[in-house]
């Protein structure tokens, strides 16, 4: 197949022959034009590799054209015949009054309509394109209002889940990871202060409750994995909280404690692509780790060597 590019190609090459017509008279010199392409439509029509013919008249432009398409292994043979019936036709064109601008061009000329089927795969691949496009595109800011909202009722949420889990267990501590902080620090803290809100009894949804609960709290974000590790004061003497934290985020390199304190203390893992730092990857990692730890000074269950008895708790352990 012919090319003119690599993704240009064709099989096929049109002959035009066009001019510009009056439009007065009642549109007589329009009359004699198609006249004309009446004389010579036989002889046109019976060029050998002739797949159409097609005329294009434009009443707001003025255009009158005839177009005639061949296979482009064809069209050689009509070139070297003068494009017959093309000089007569012409000819009759310029003699016609009223008619001015007698013109011709060559083009190349192919259907590209799609069939069903590579309709479908095109949508779908430009939609998959979209999606890929927006997922990459970087988030407009939400709304902190709305943003802080969500991110206080999944803390209690999930305060109301951890107070369950944990109390069926027999757990003085608890290591879980949550969605909505997005690797923000100040609203992980919001998130963890939902948690241990206490529970009000008269509320049609529970929330909180979870504040006696010594927790690690994870969320992940592009730039970097955050980190809250909280002790209630009635458990700091067998755990330190700033030890606690320091001993998970040592676990990566570039780790950064931002506060210290007995009952909460924050810190960042930033993301490092070249060292294969993911905040996603690392998480449950060190999830394993801040109960490694507790283990160590007796307040969390020993592994007996039973998935099933592990307590660890991700984004999956609870239900929507």
């Amino acid at each position: 197949m012919p090319e003119i590019t690599k993704s240009v190609k064709f099989d096929n090459i049109a002959r035009e022959w066009r001019c510009k017509w009056a439009d007065d008279n009642d549109k007589a010199a329009l009359s004699a034009a198609q006249a004309a392409l009446d004389d010579v439509l036989a002889d046109l029509s019976s060029v050998e590799g002739v797949g159409s013919v097609q005329r294009v008249v434009c009443g707001g432009c003025l255009d009158f054209k005839v177009v005639t398409k061949l296979s482009a292994a064809a069209f050689g043979d009509w070139e070297k015949a003068k494009f017959a019936p093309e000089e007569e036709f012409l000819s009759k064109l310029k003699g016609i009054k009223g008619i001015s601008n007698v013109e011709t061009q060559t083009y190349t000329l192919e259907e590209v309509k799609m069939n069903k089927k590579d309709i479908k795969k095109a949508q779908e691949k430009k939609e998959k394109e979209a999606a890929e496009k927006a997922k990459d595109a970087p988030k407009a800011p939400e709304d902190p209002a709305k943003k802080l909202k969500k991110v206080l009722k999944e803390g209690g949420k999930r305060g109301v889940e951890i107070e369950g889990a944990a109390d069926m267990g027999g757990l003085q501590f608890f290591c879980t990871s949550v969605d909505e902080p997005e690797g923000d620090v100040e609203l992980l803290t919001k998130c963890v202060e939902a948690m241990n809100a206490k529970s009000d009894p008269s509320e049609e949804e529970r929330k909180g409750g979870s504040g006696h609960i010594g927790k690690m709290v994870f969320s992940a974000g592009a730039e970097h994995l955050a980190v809250l590790a909280y002790v209630p004061e009635e458990k700091q003497a067998a755990l330190s909280c700033e030890a606690w934290l320091e001993k998970v985020l040592s676990q990566q390199p570039g780790y950064q404690v931002l506060t210290k304190a007995k009952d909460v203390s924050t810190g960042i893992i930033p993301t490092n692509a070249d060292k294969g730092i993911f905040p996603l990857k690392i998480r449950e990692g060190l999830i394993l780790e801040a109960n490694n730890y507790l283990r160590k000074l007796g307040l969390f269950p020993e592994d007996d060597g039973d998935d099933d008895d592990e307590c660890v708790f991700g984004d999956d352990d609870f239900p929507a």
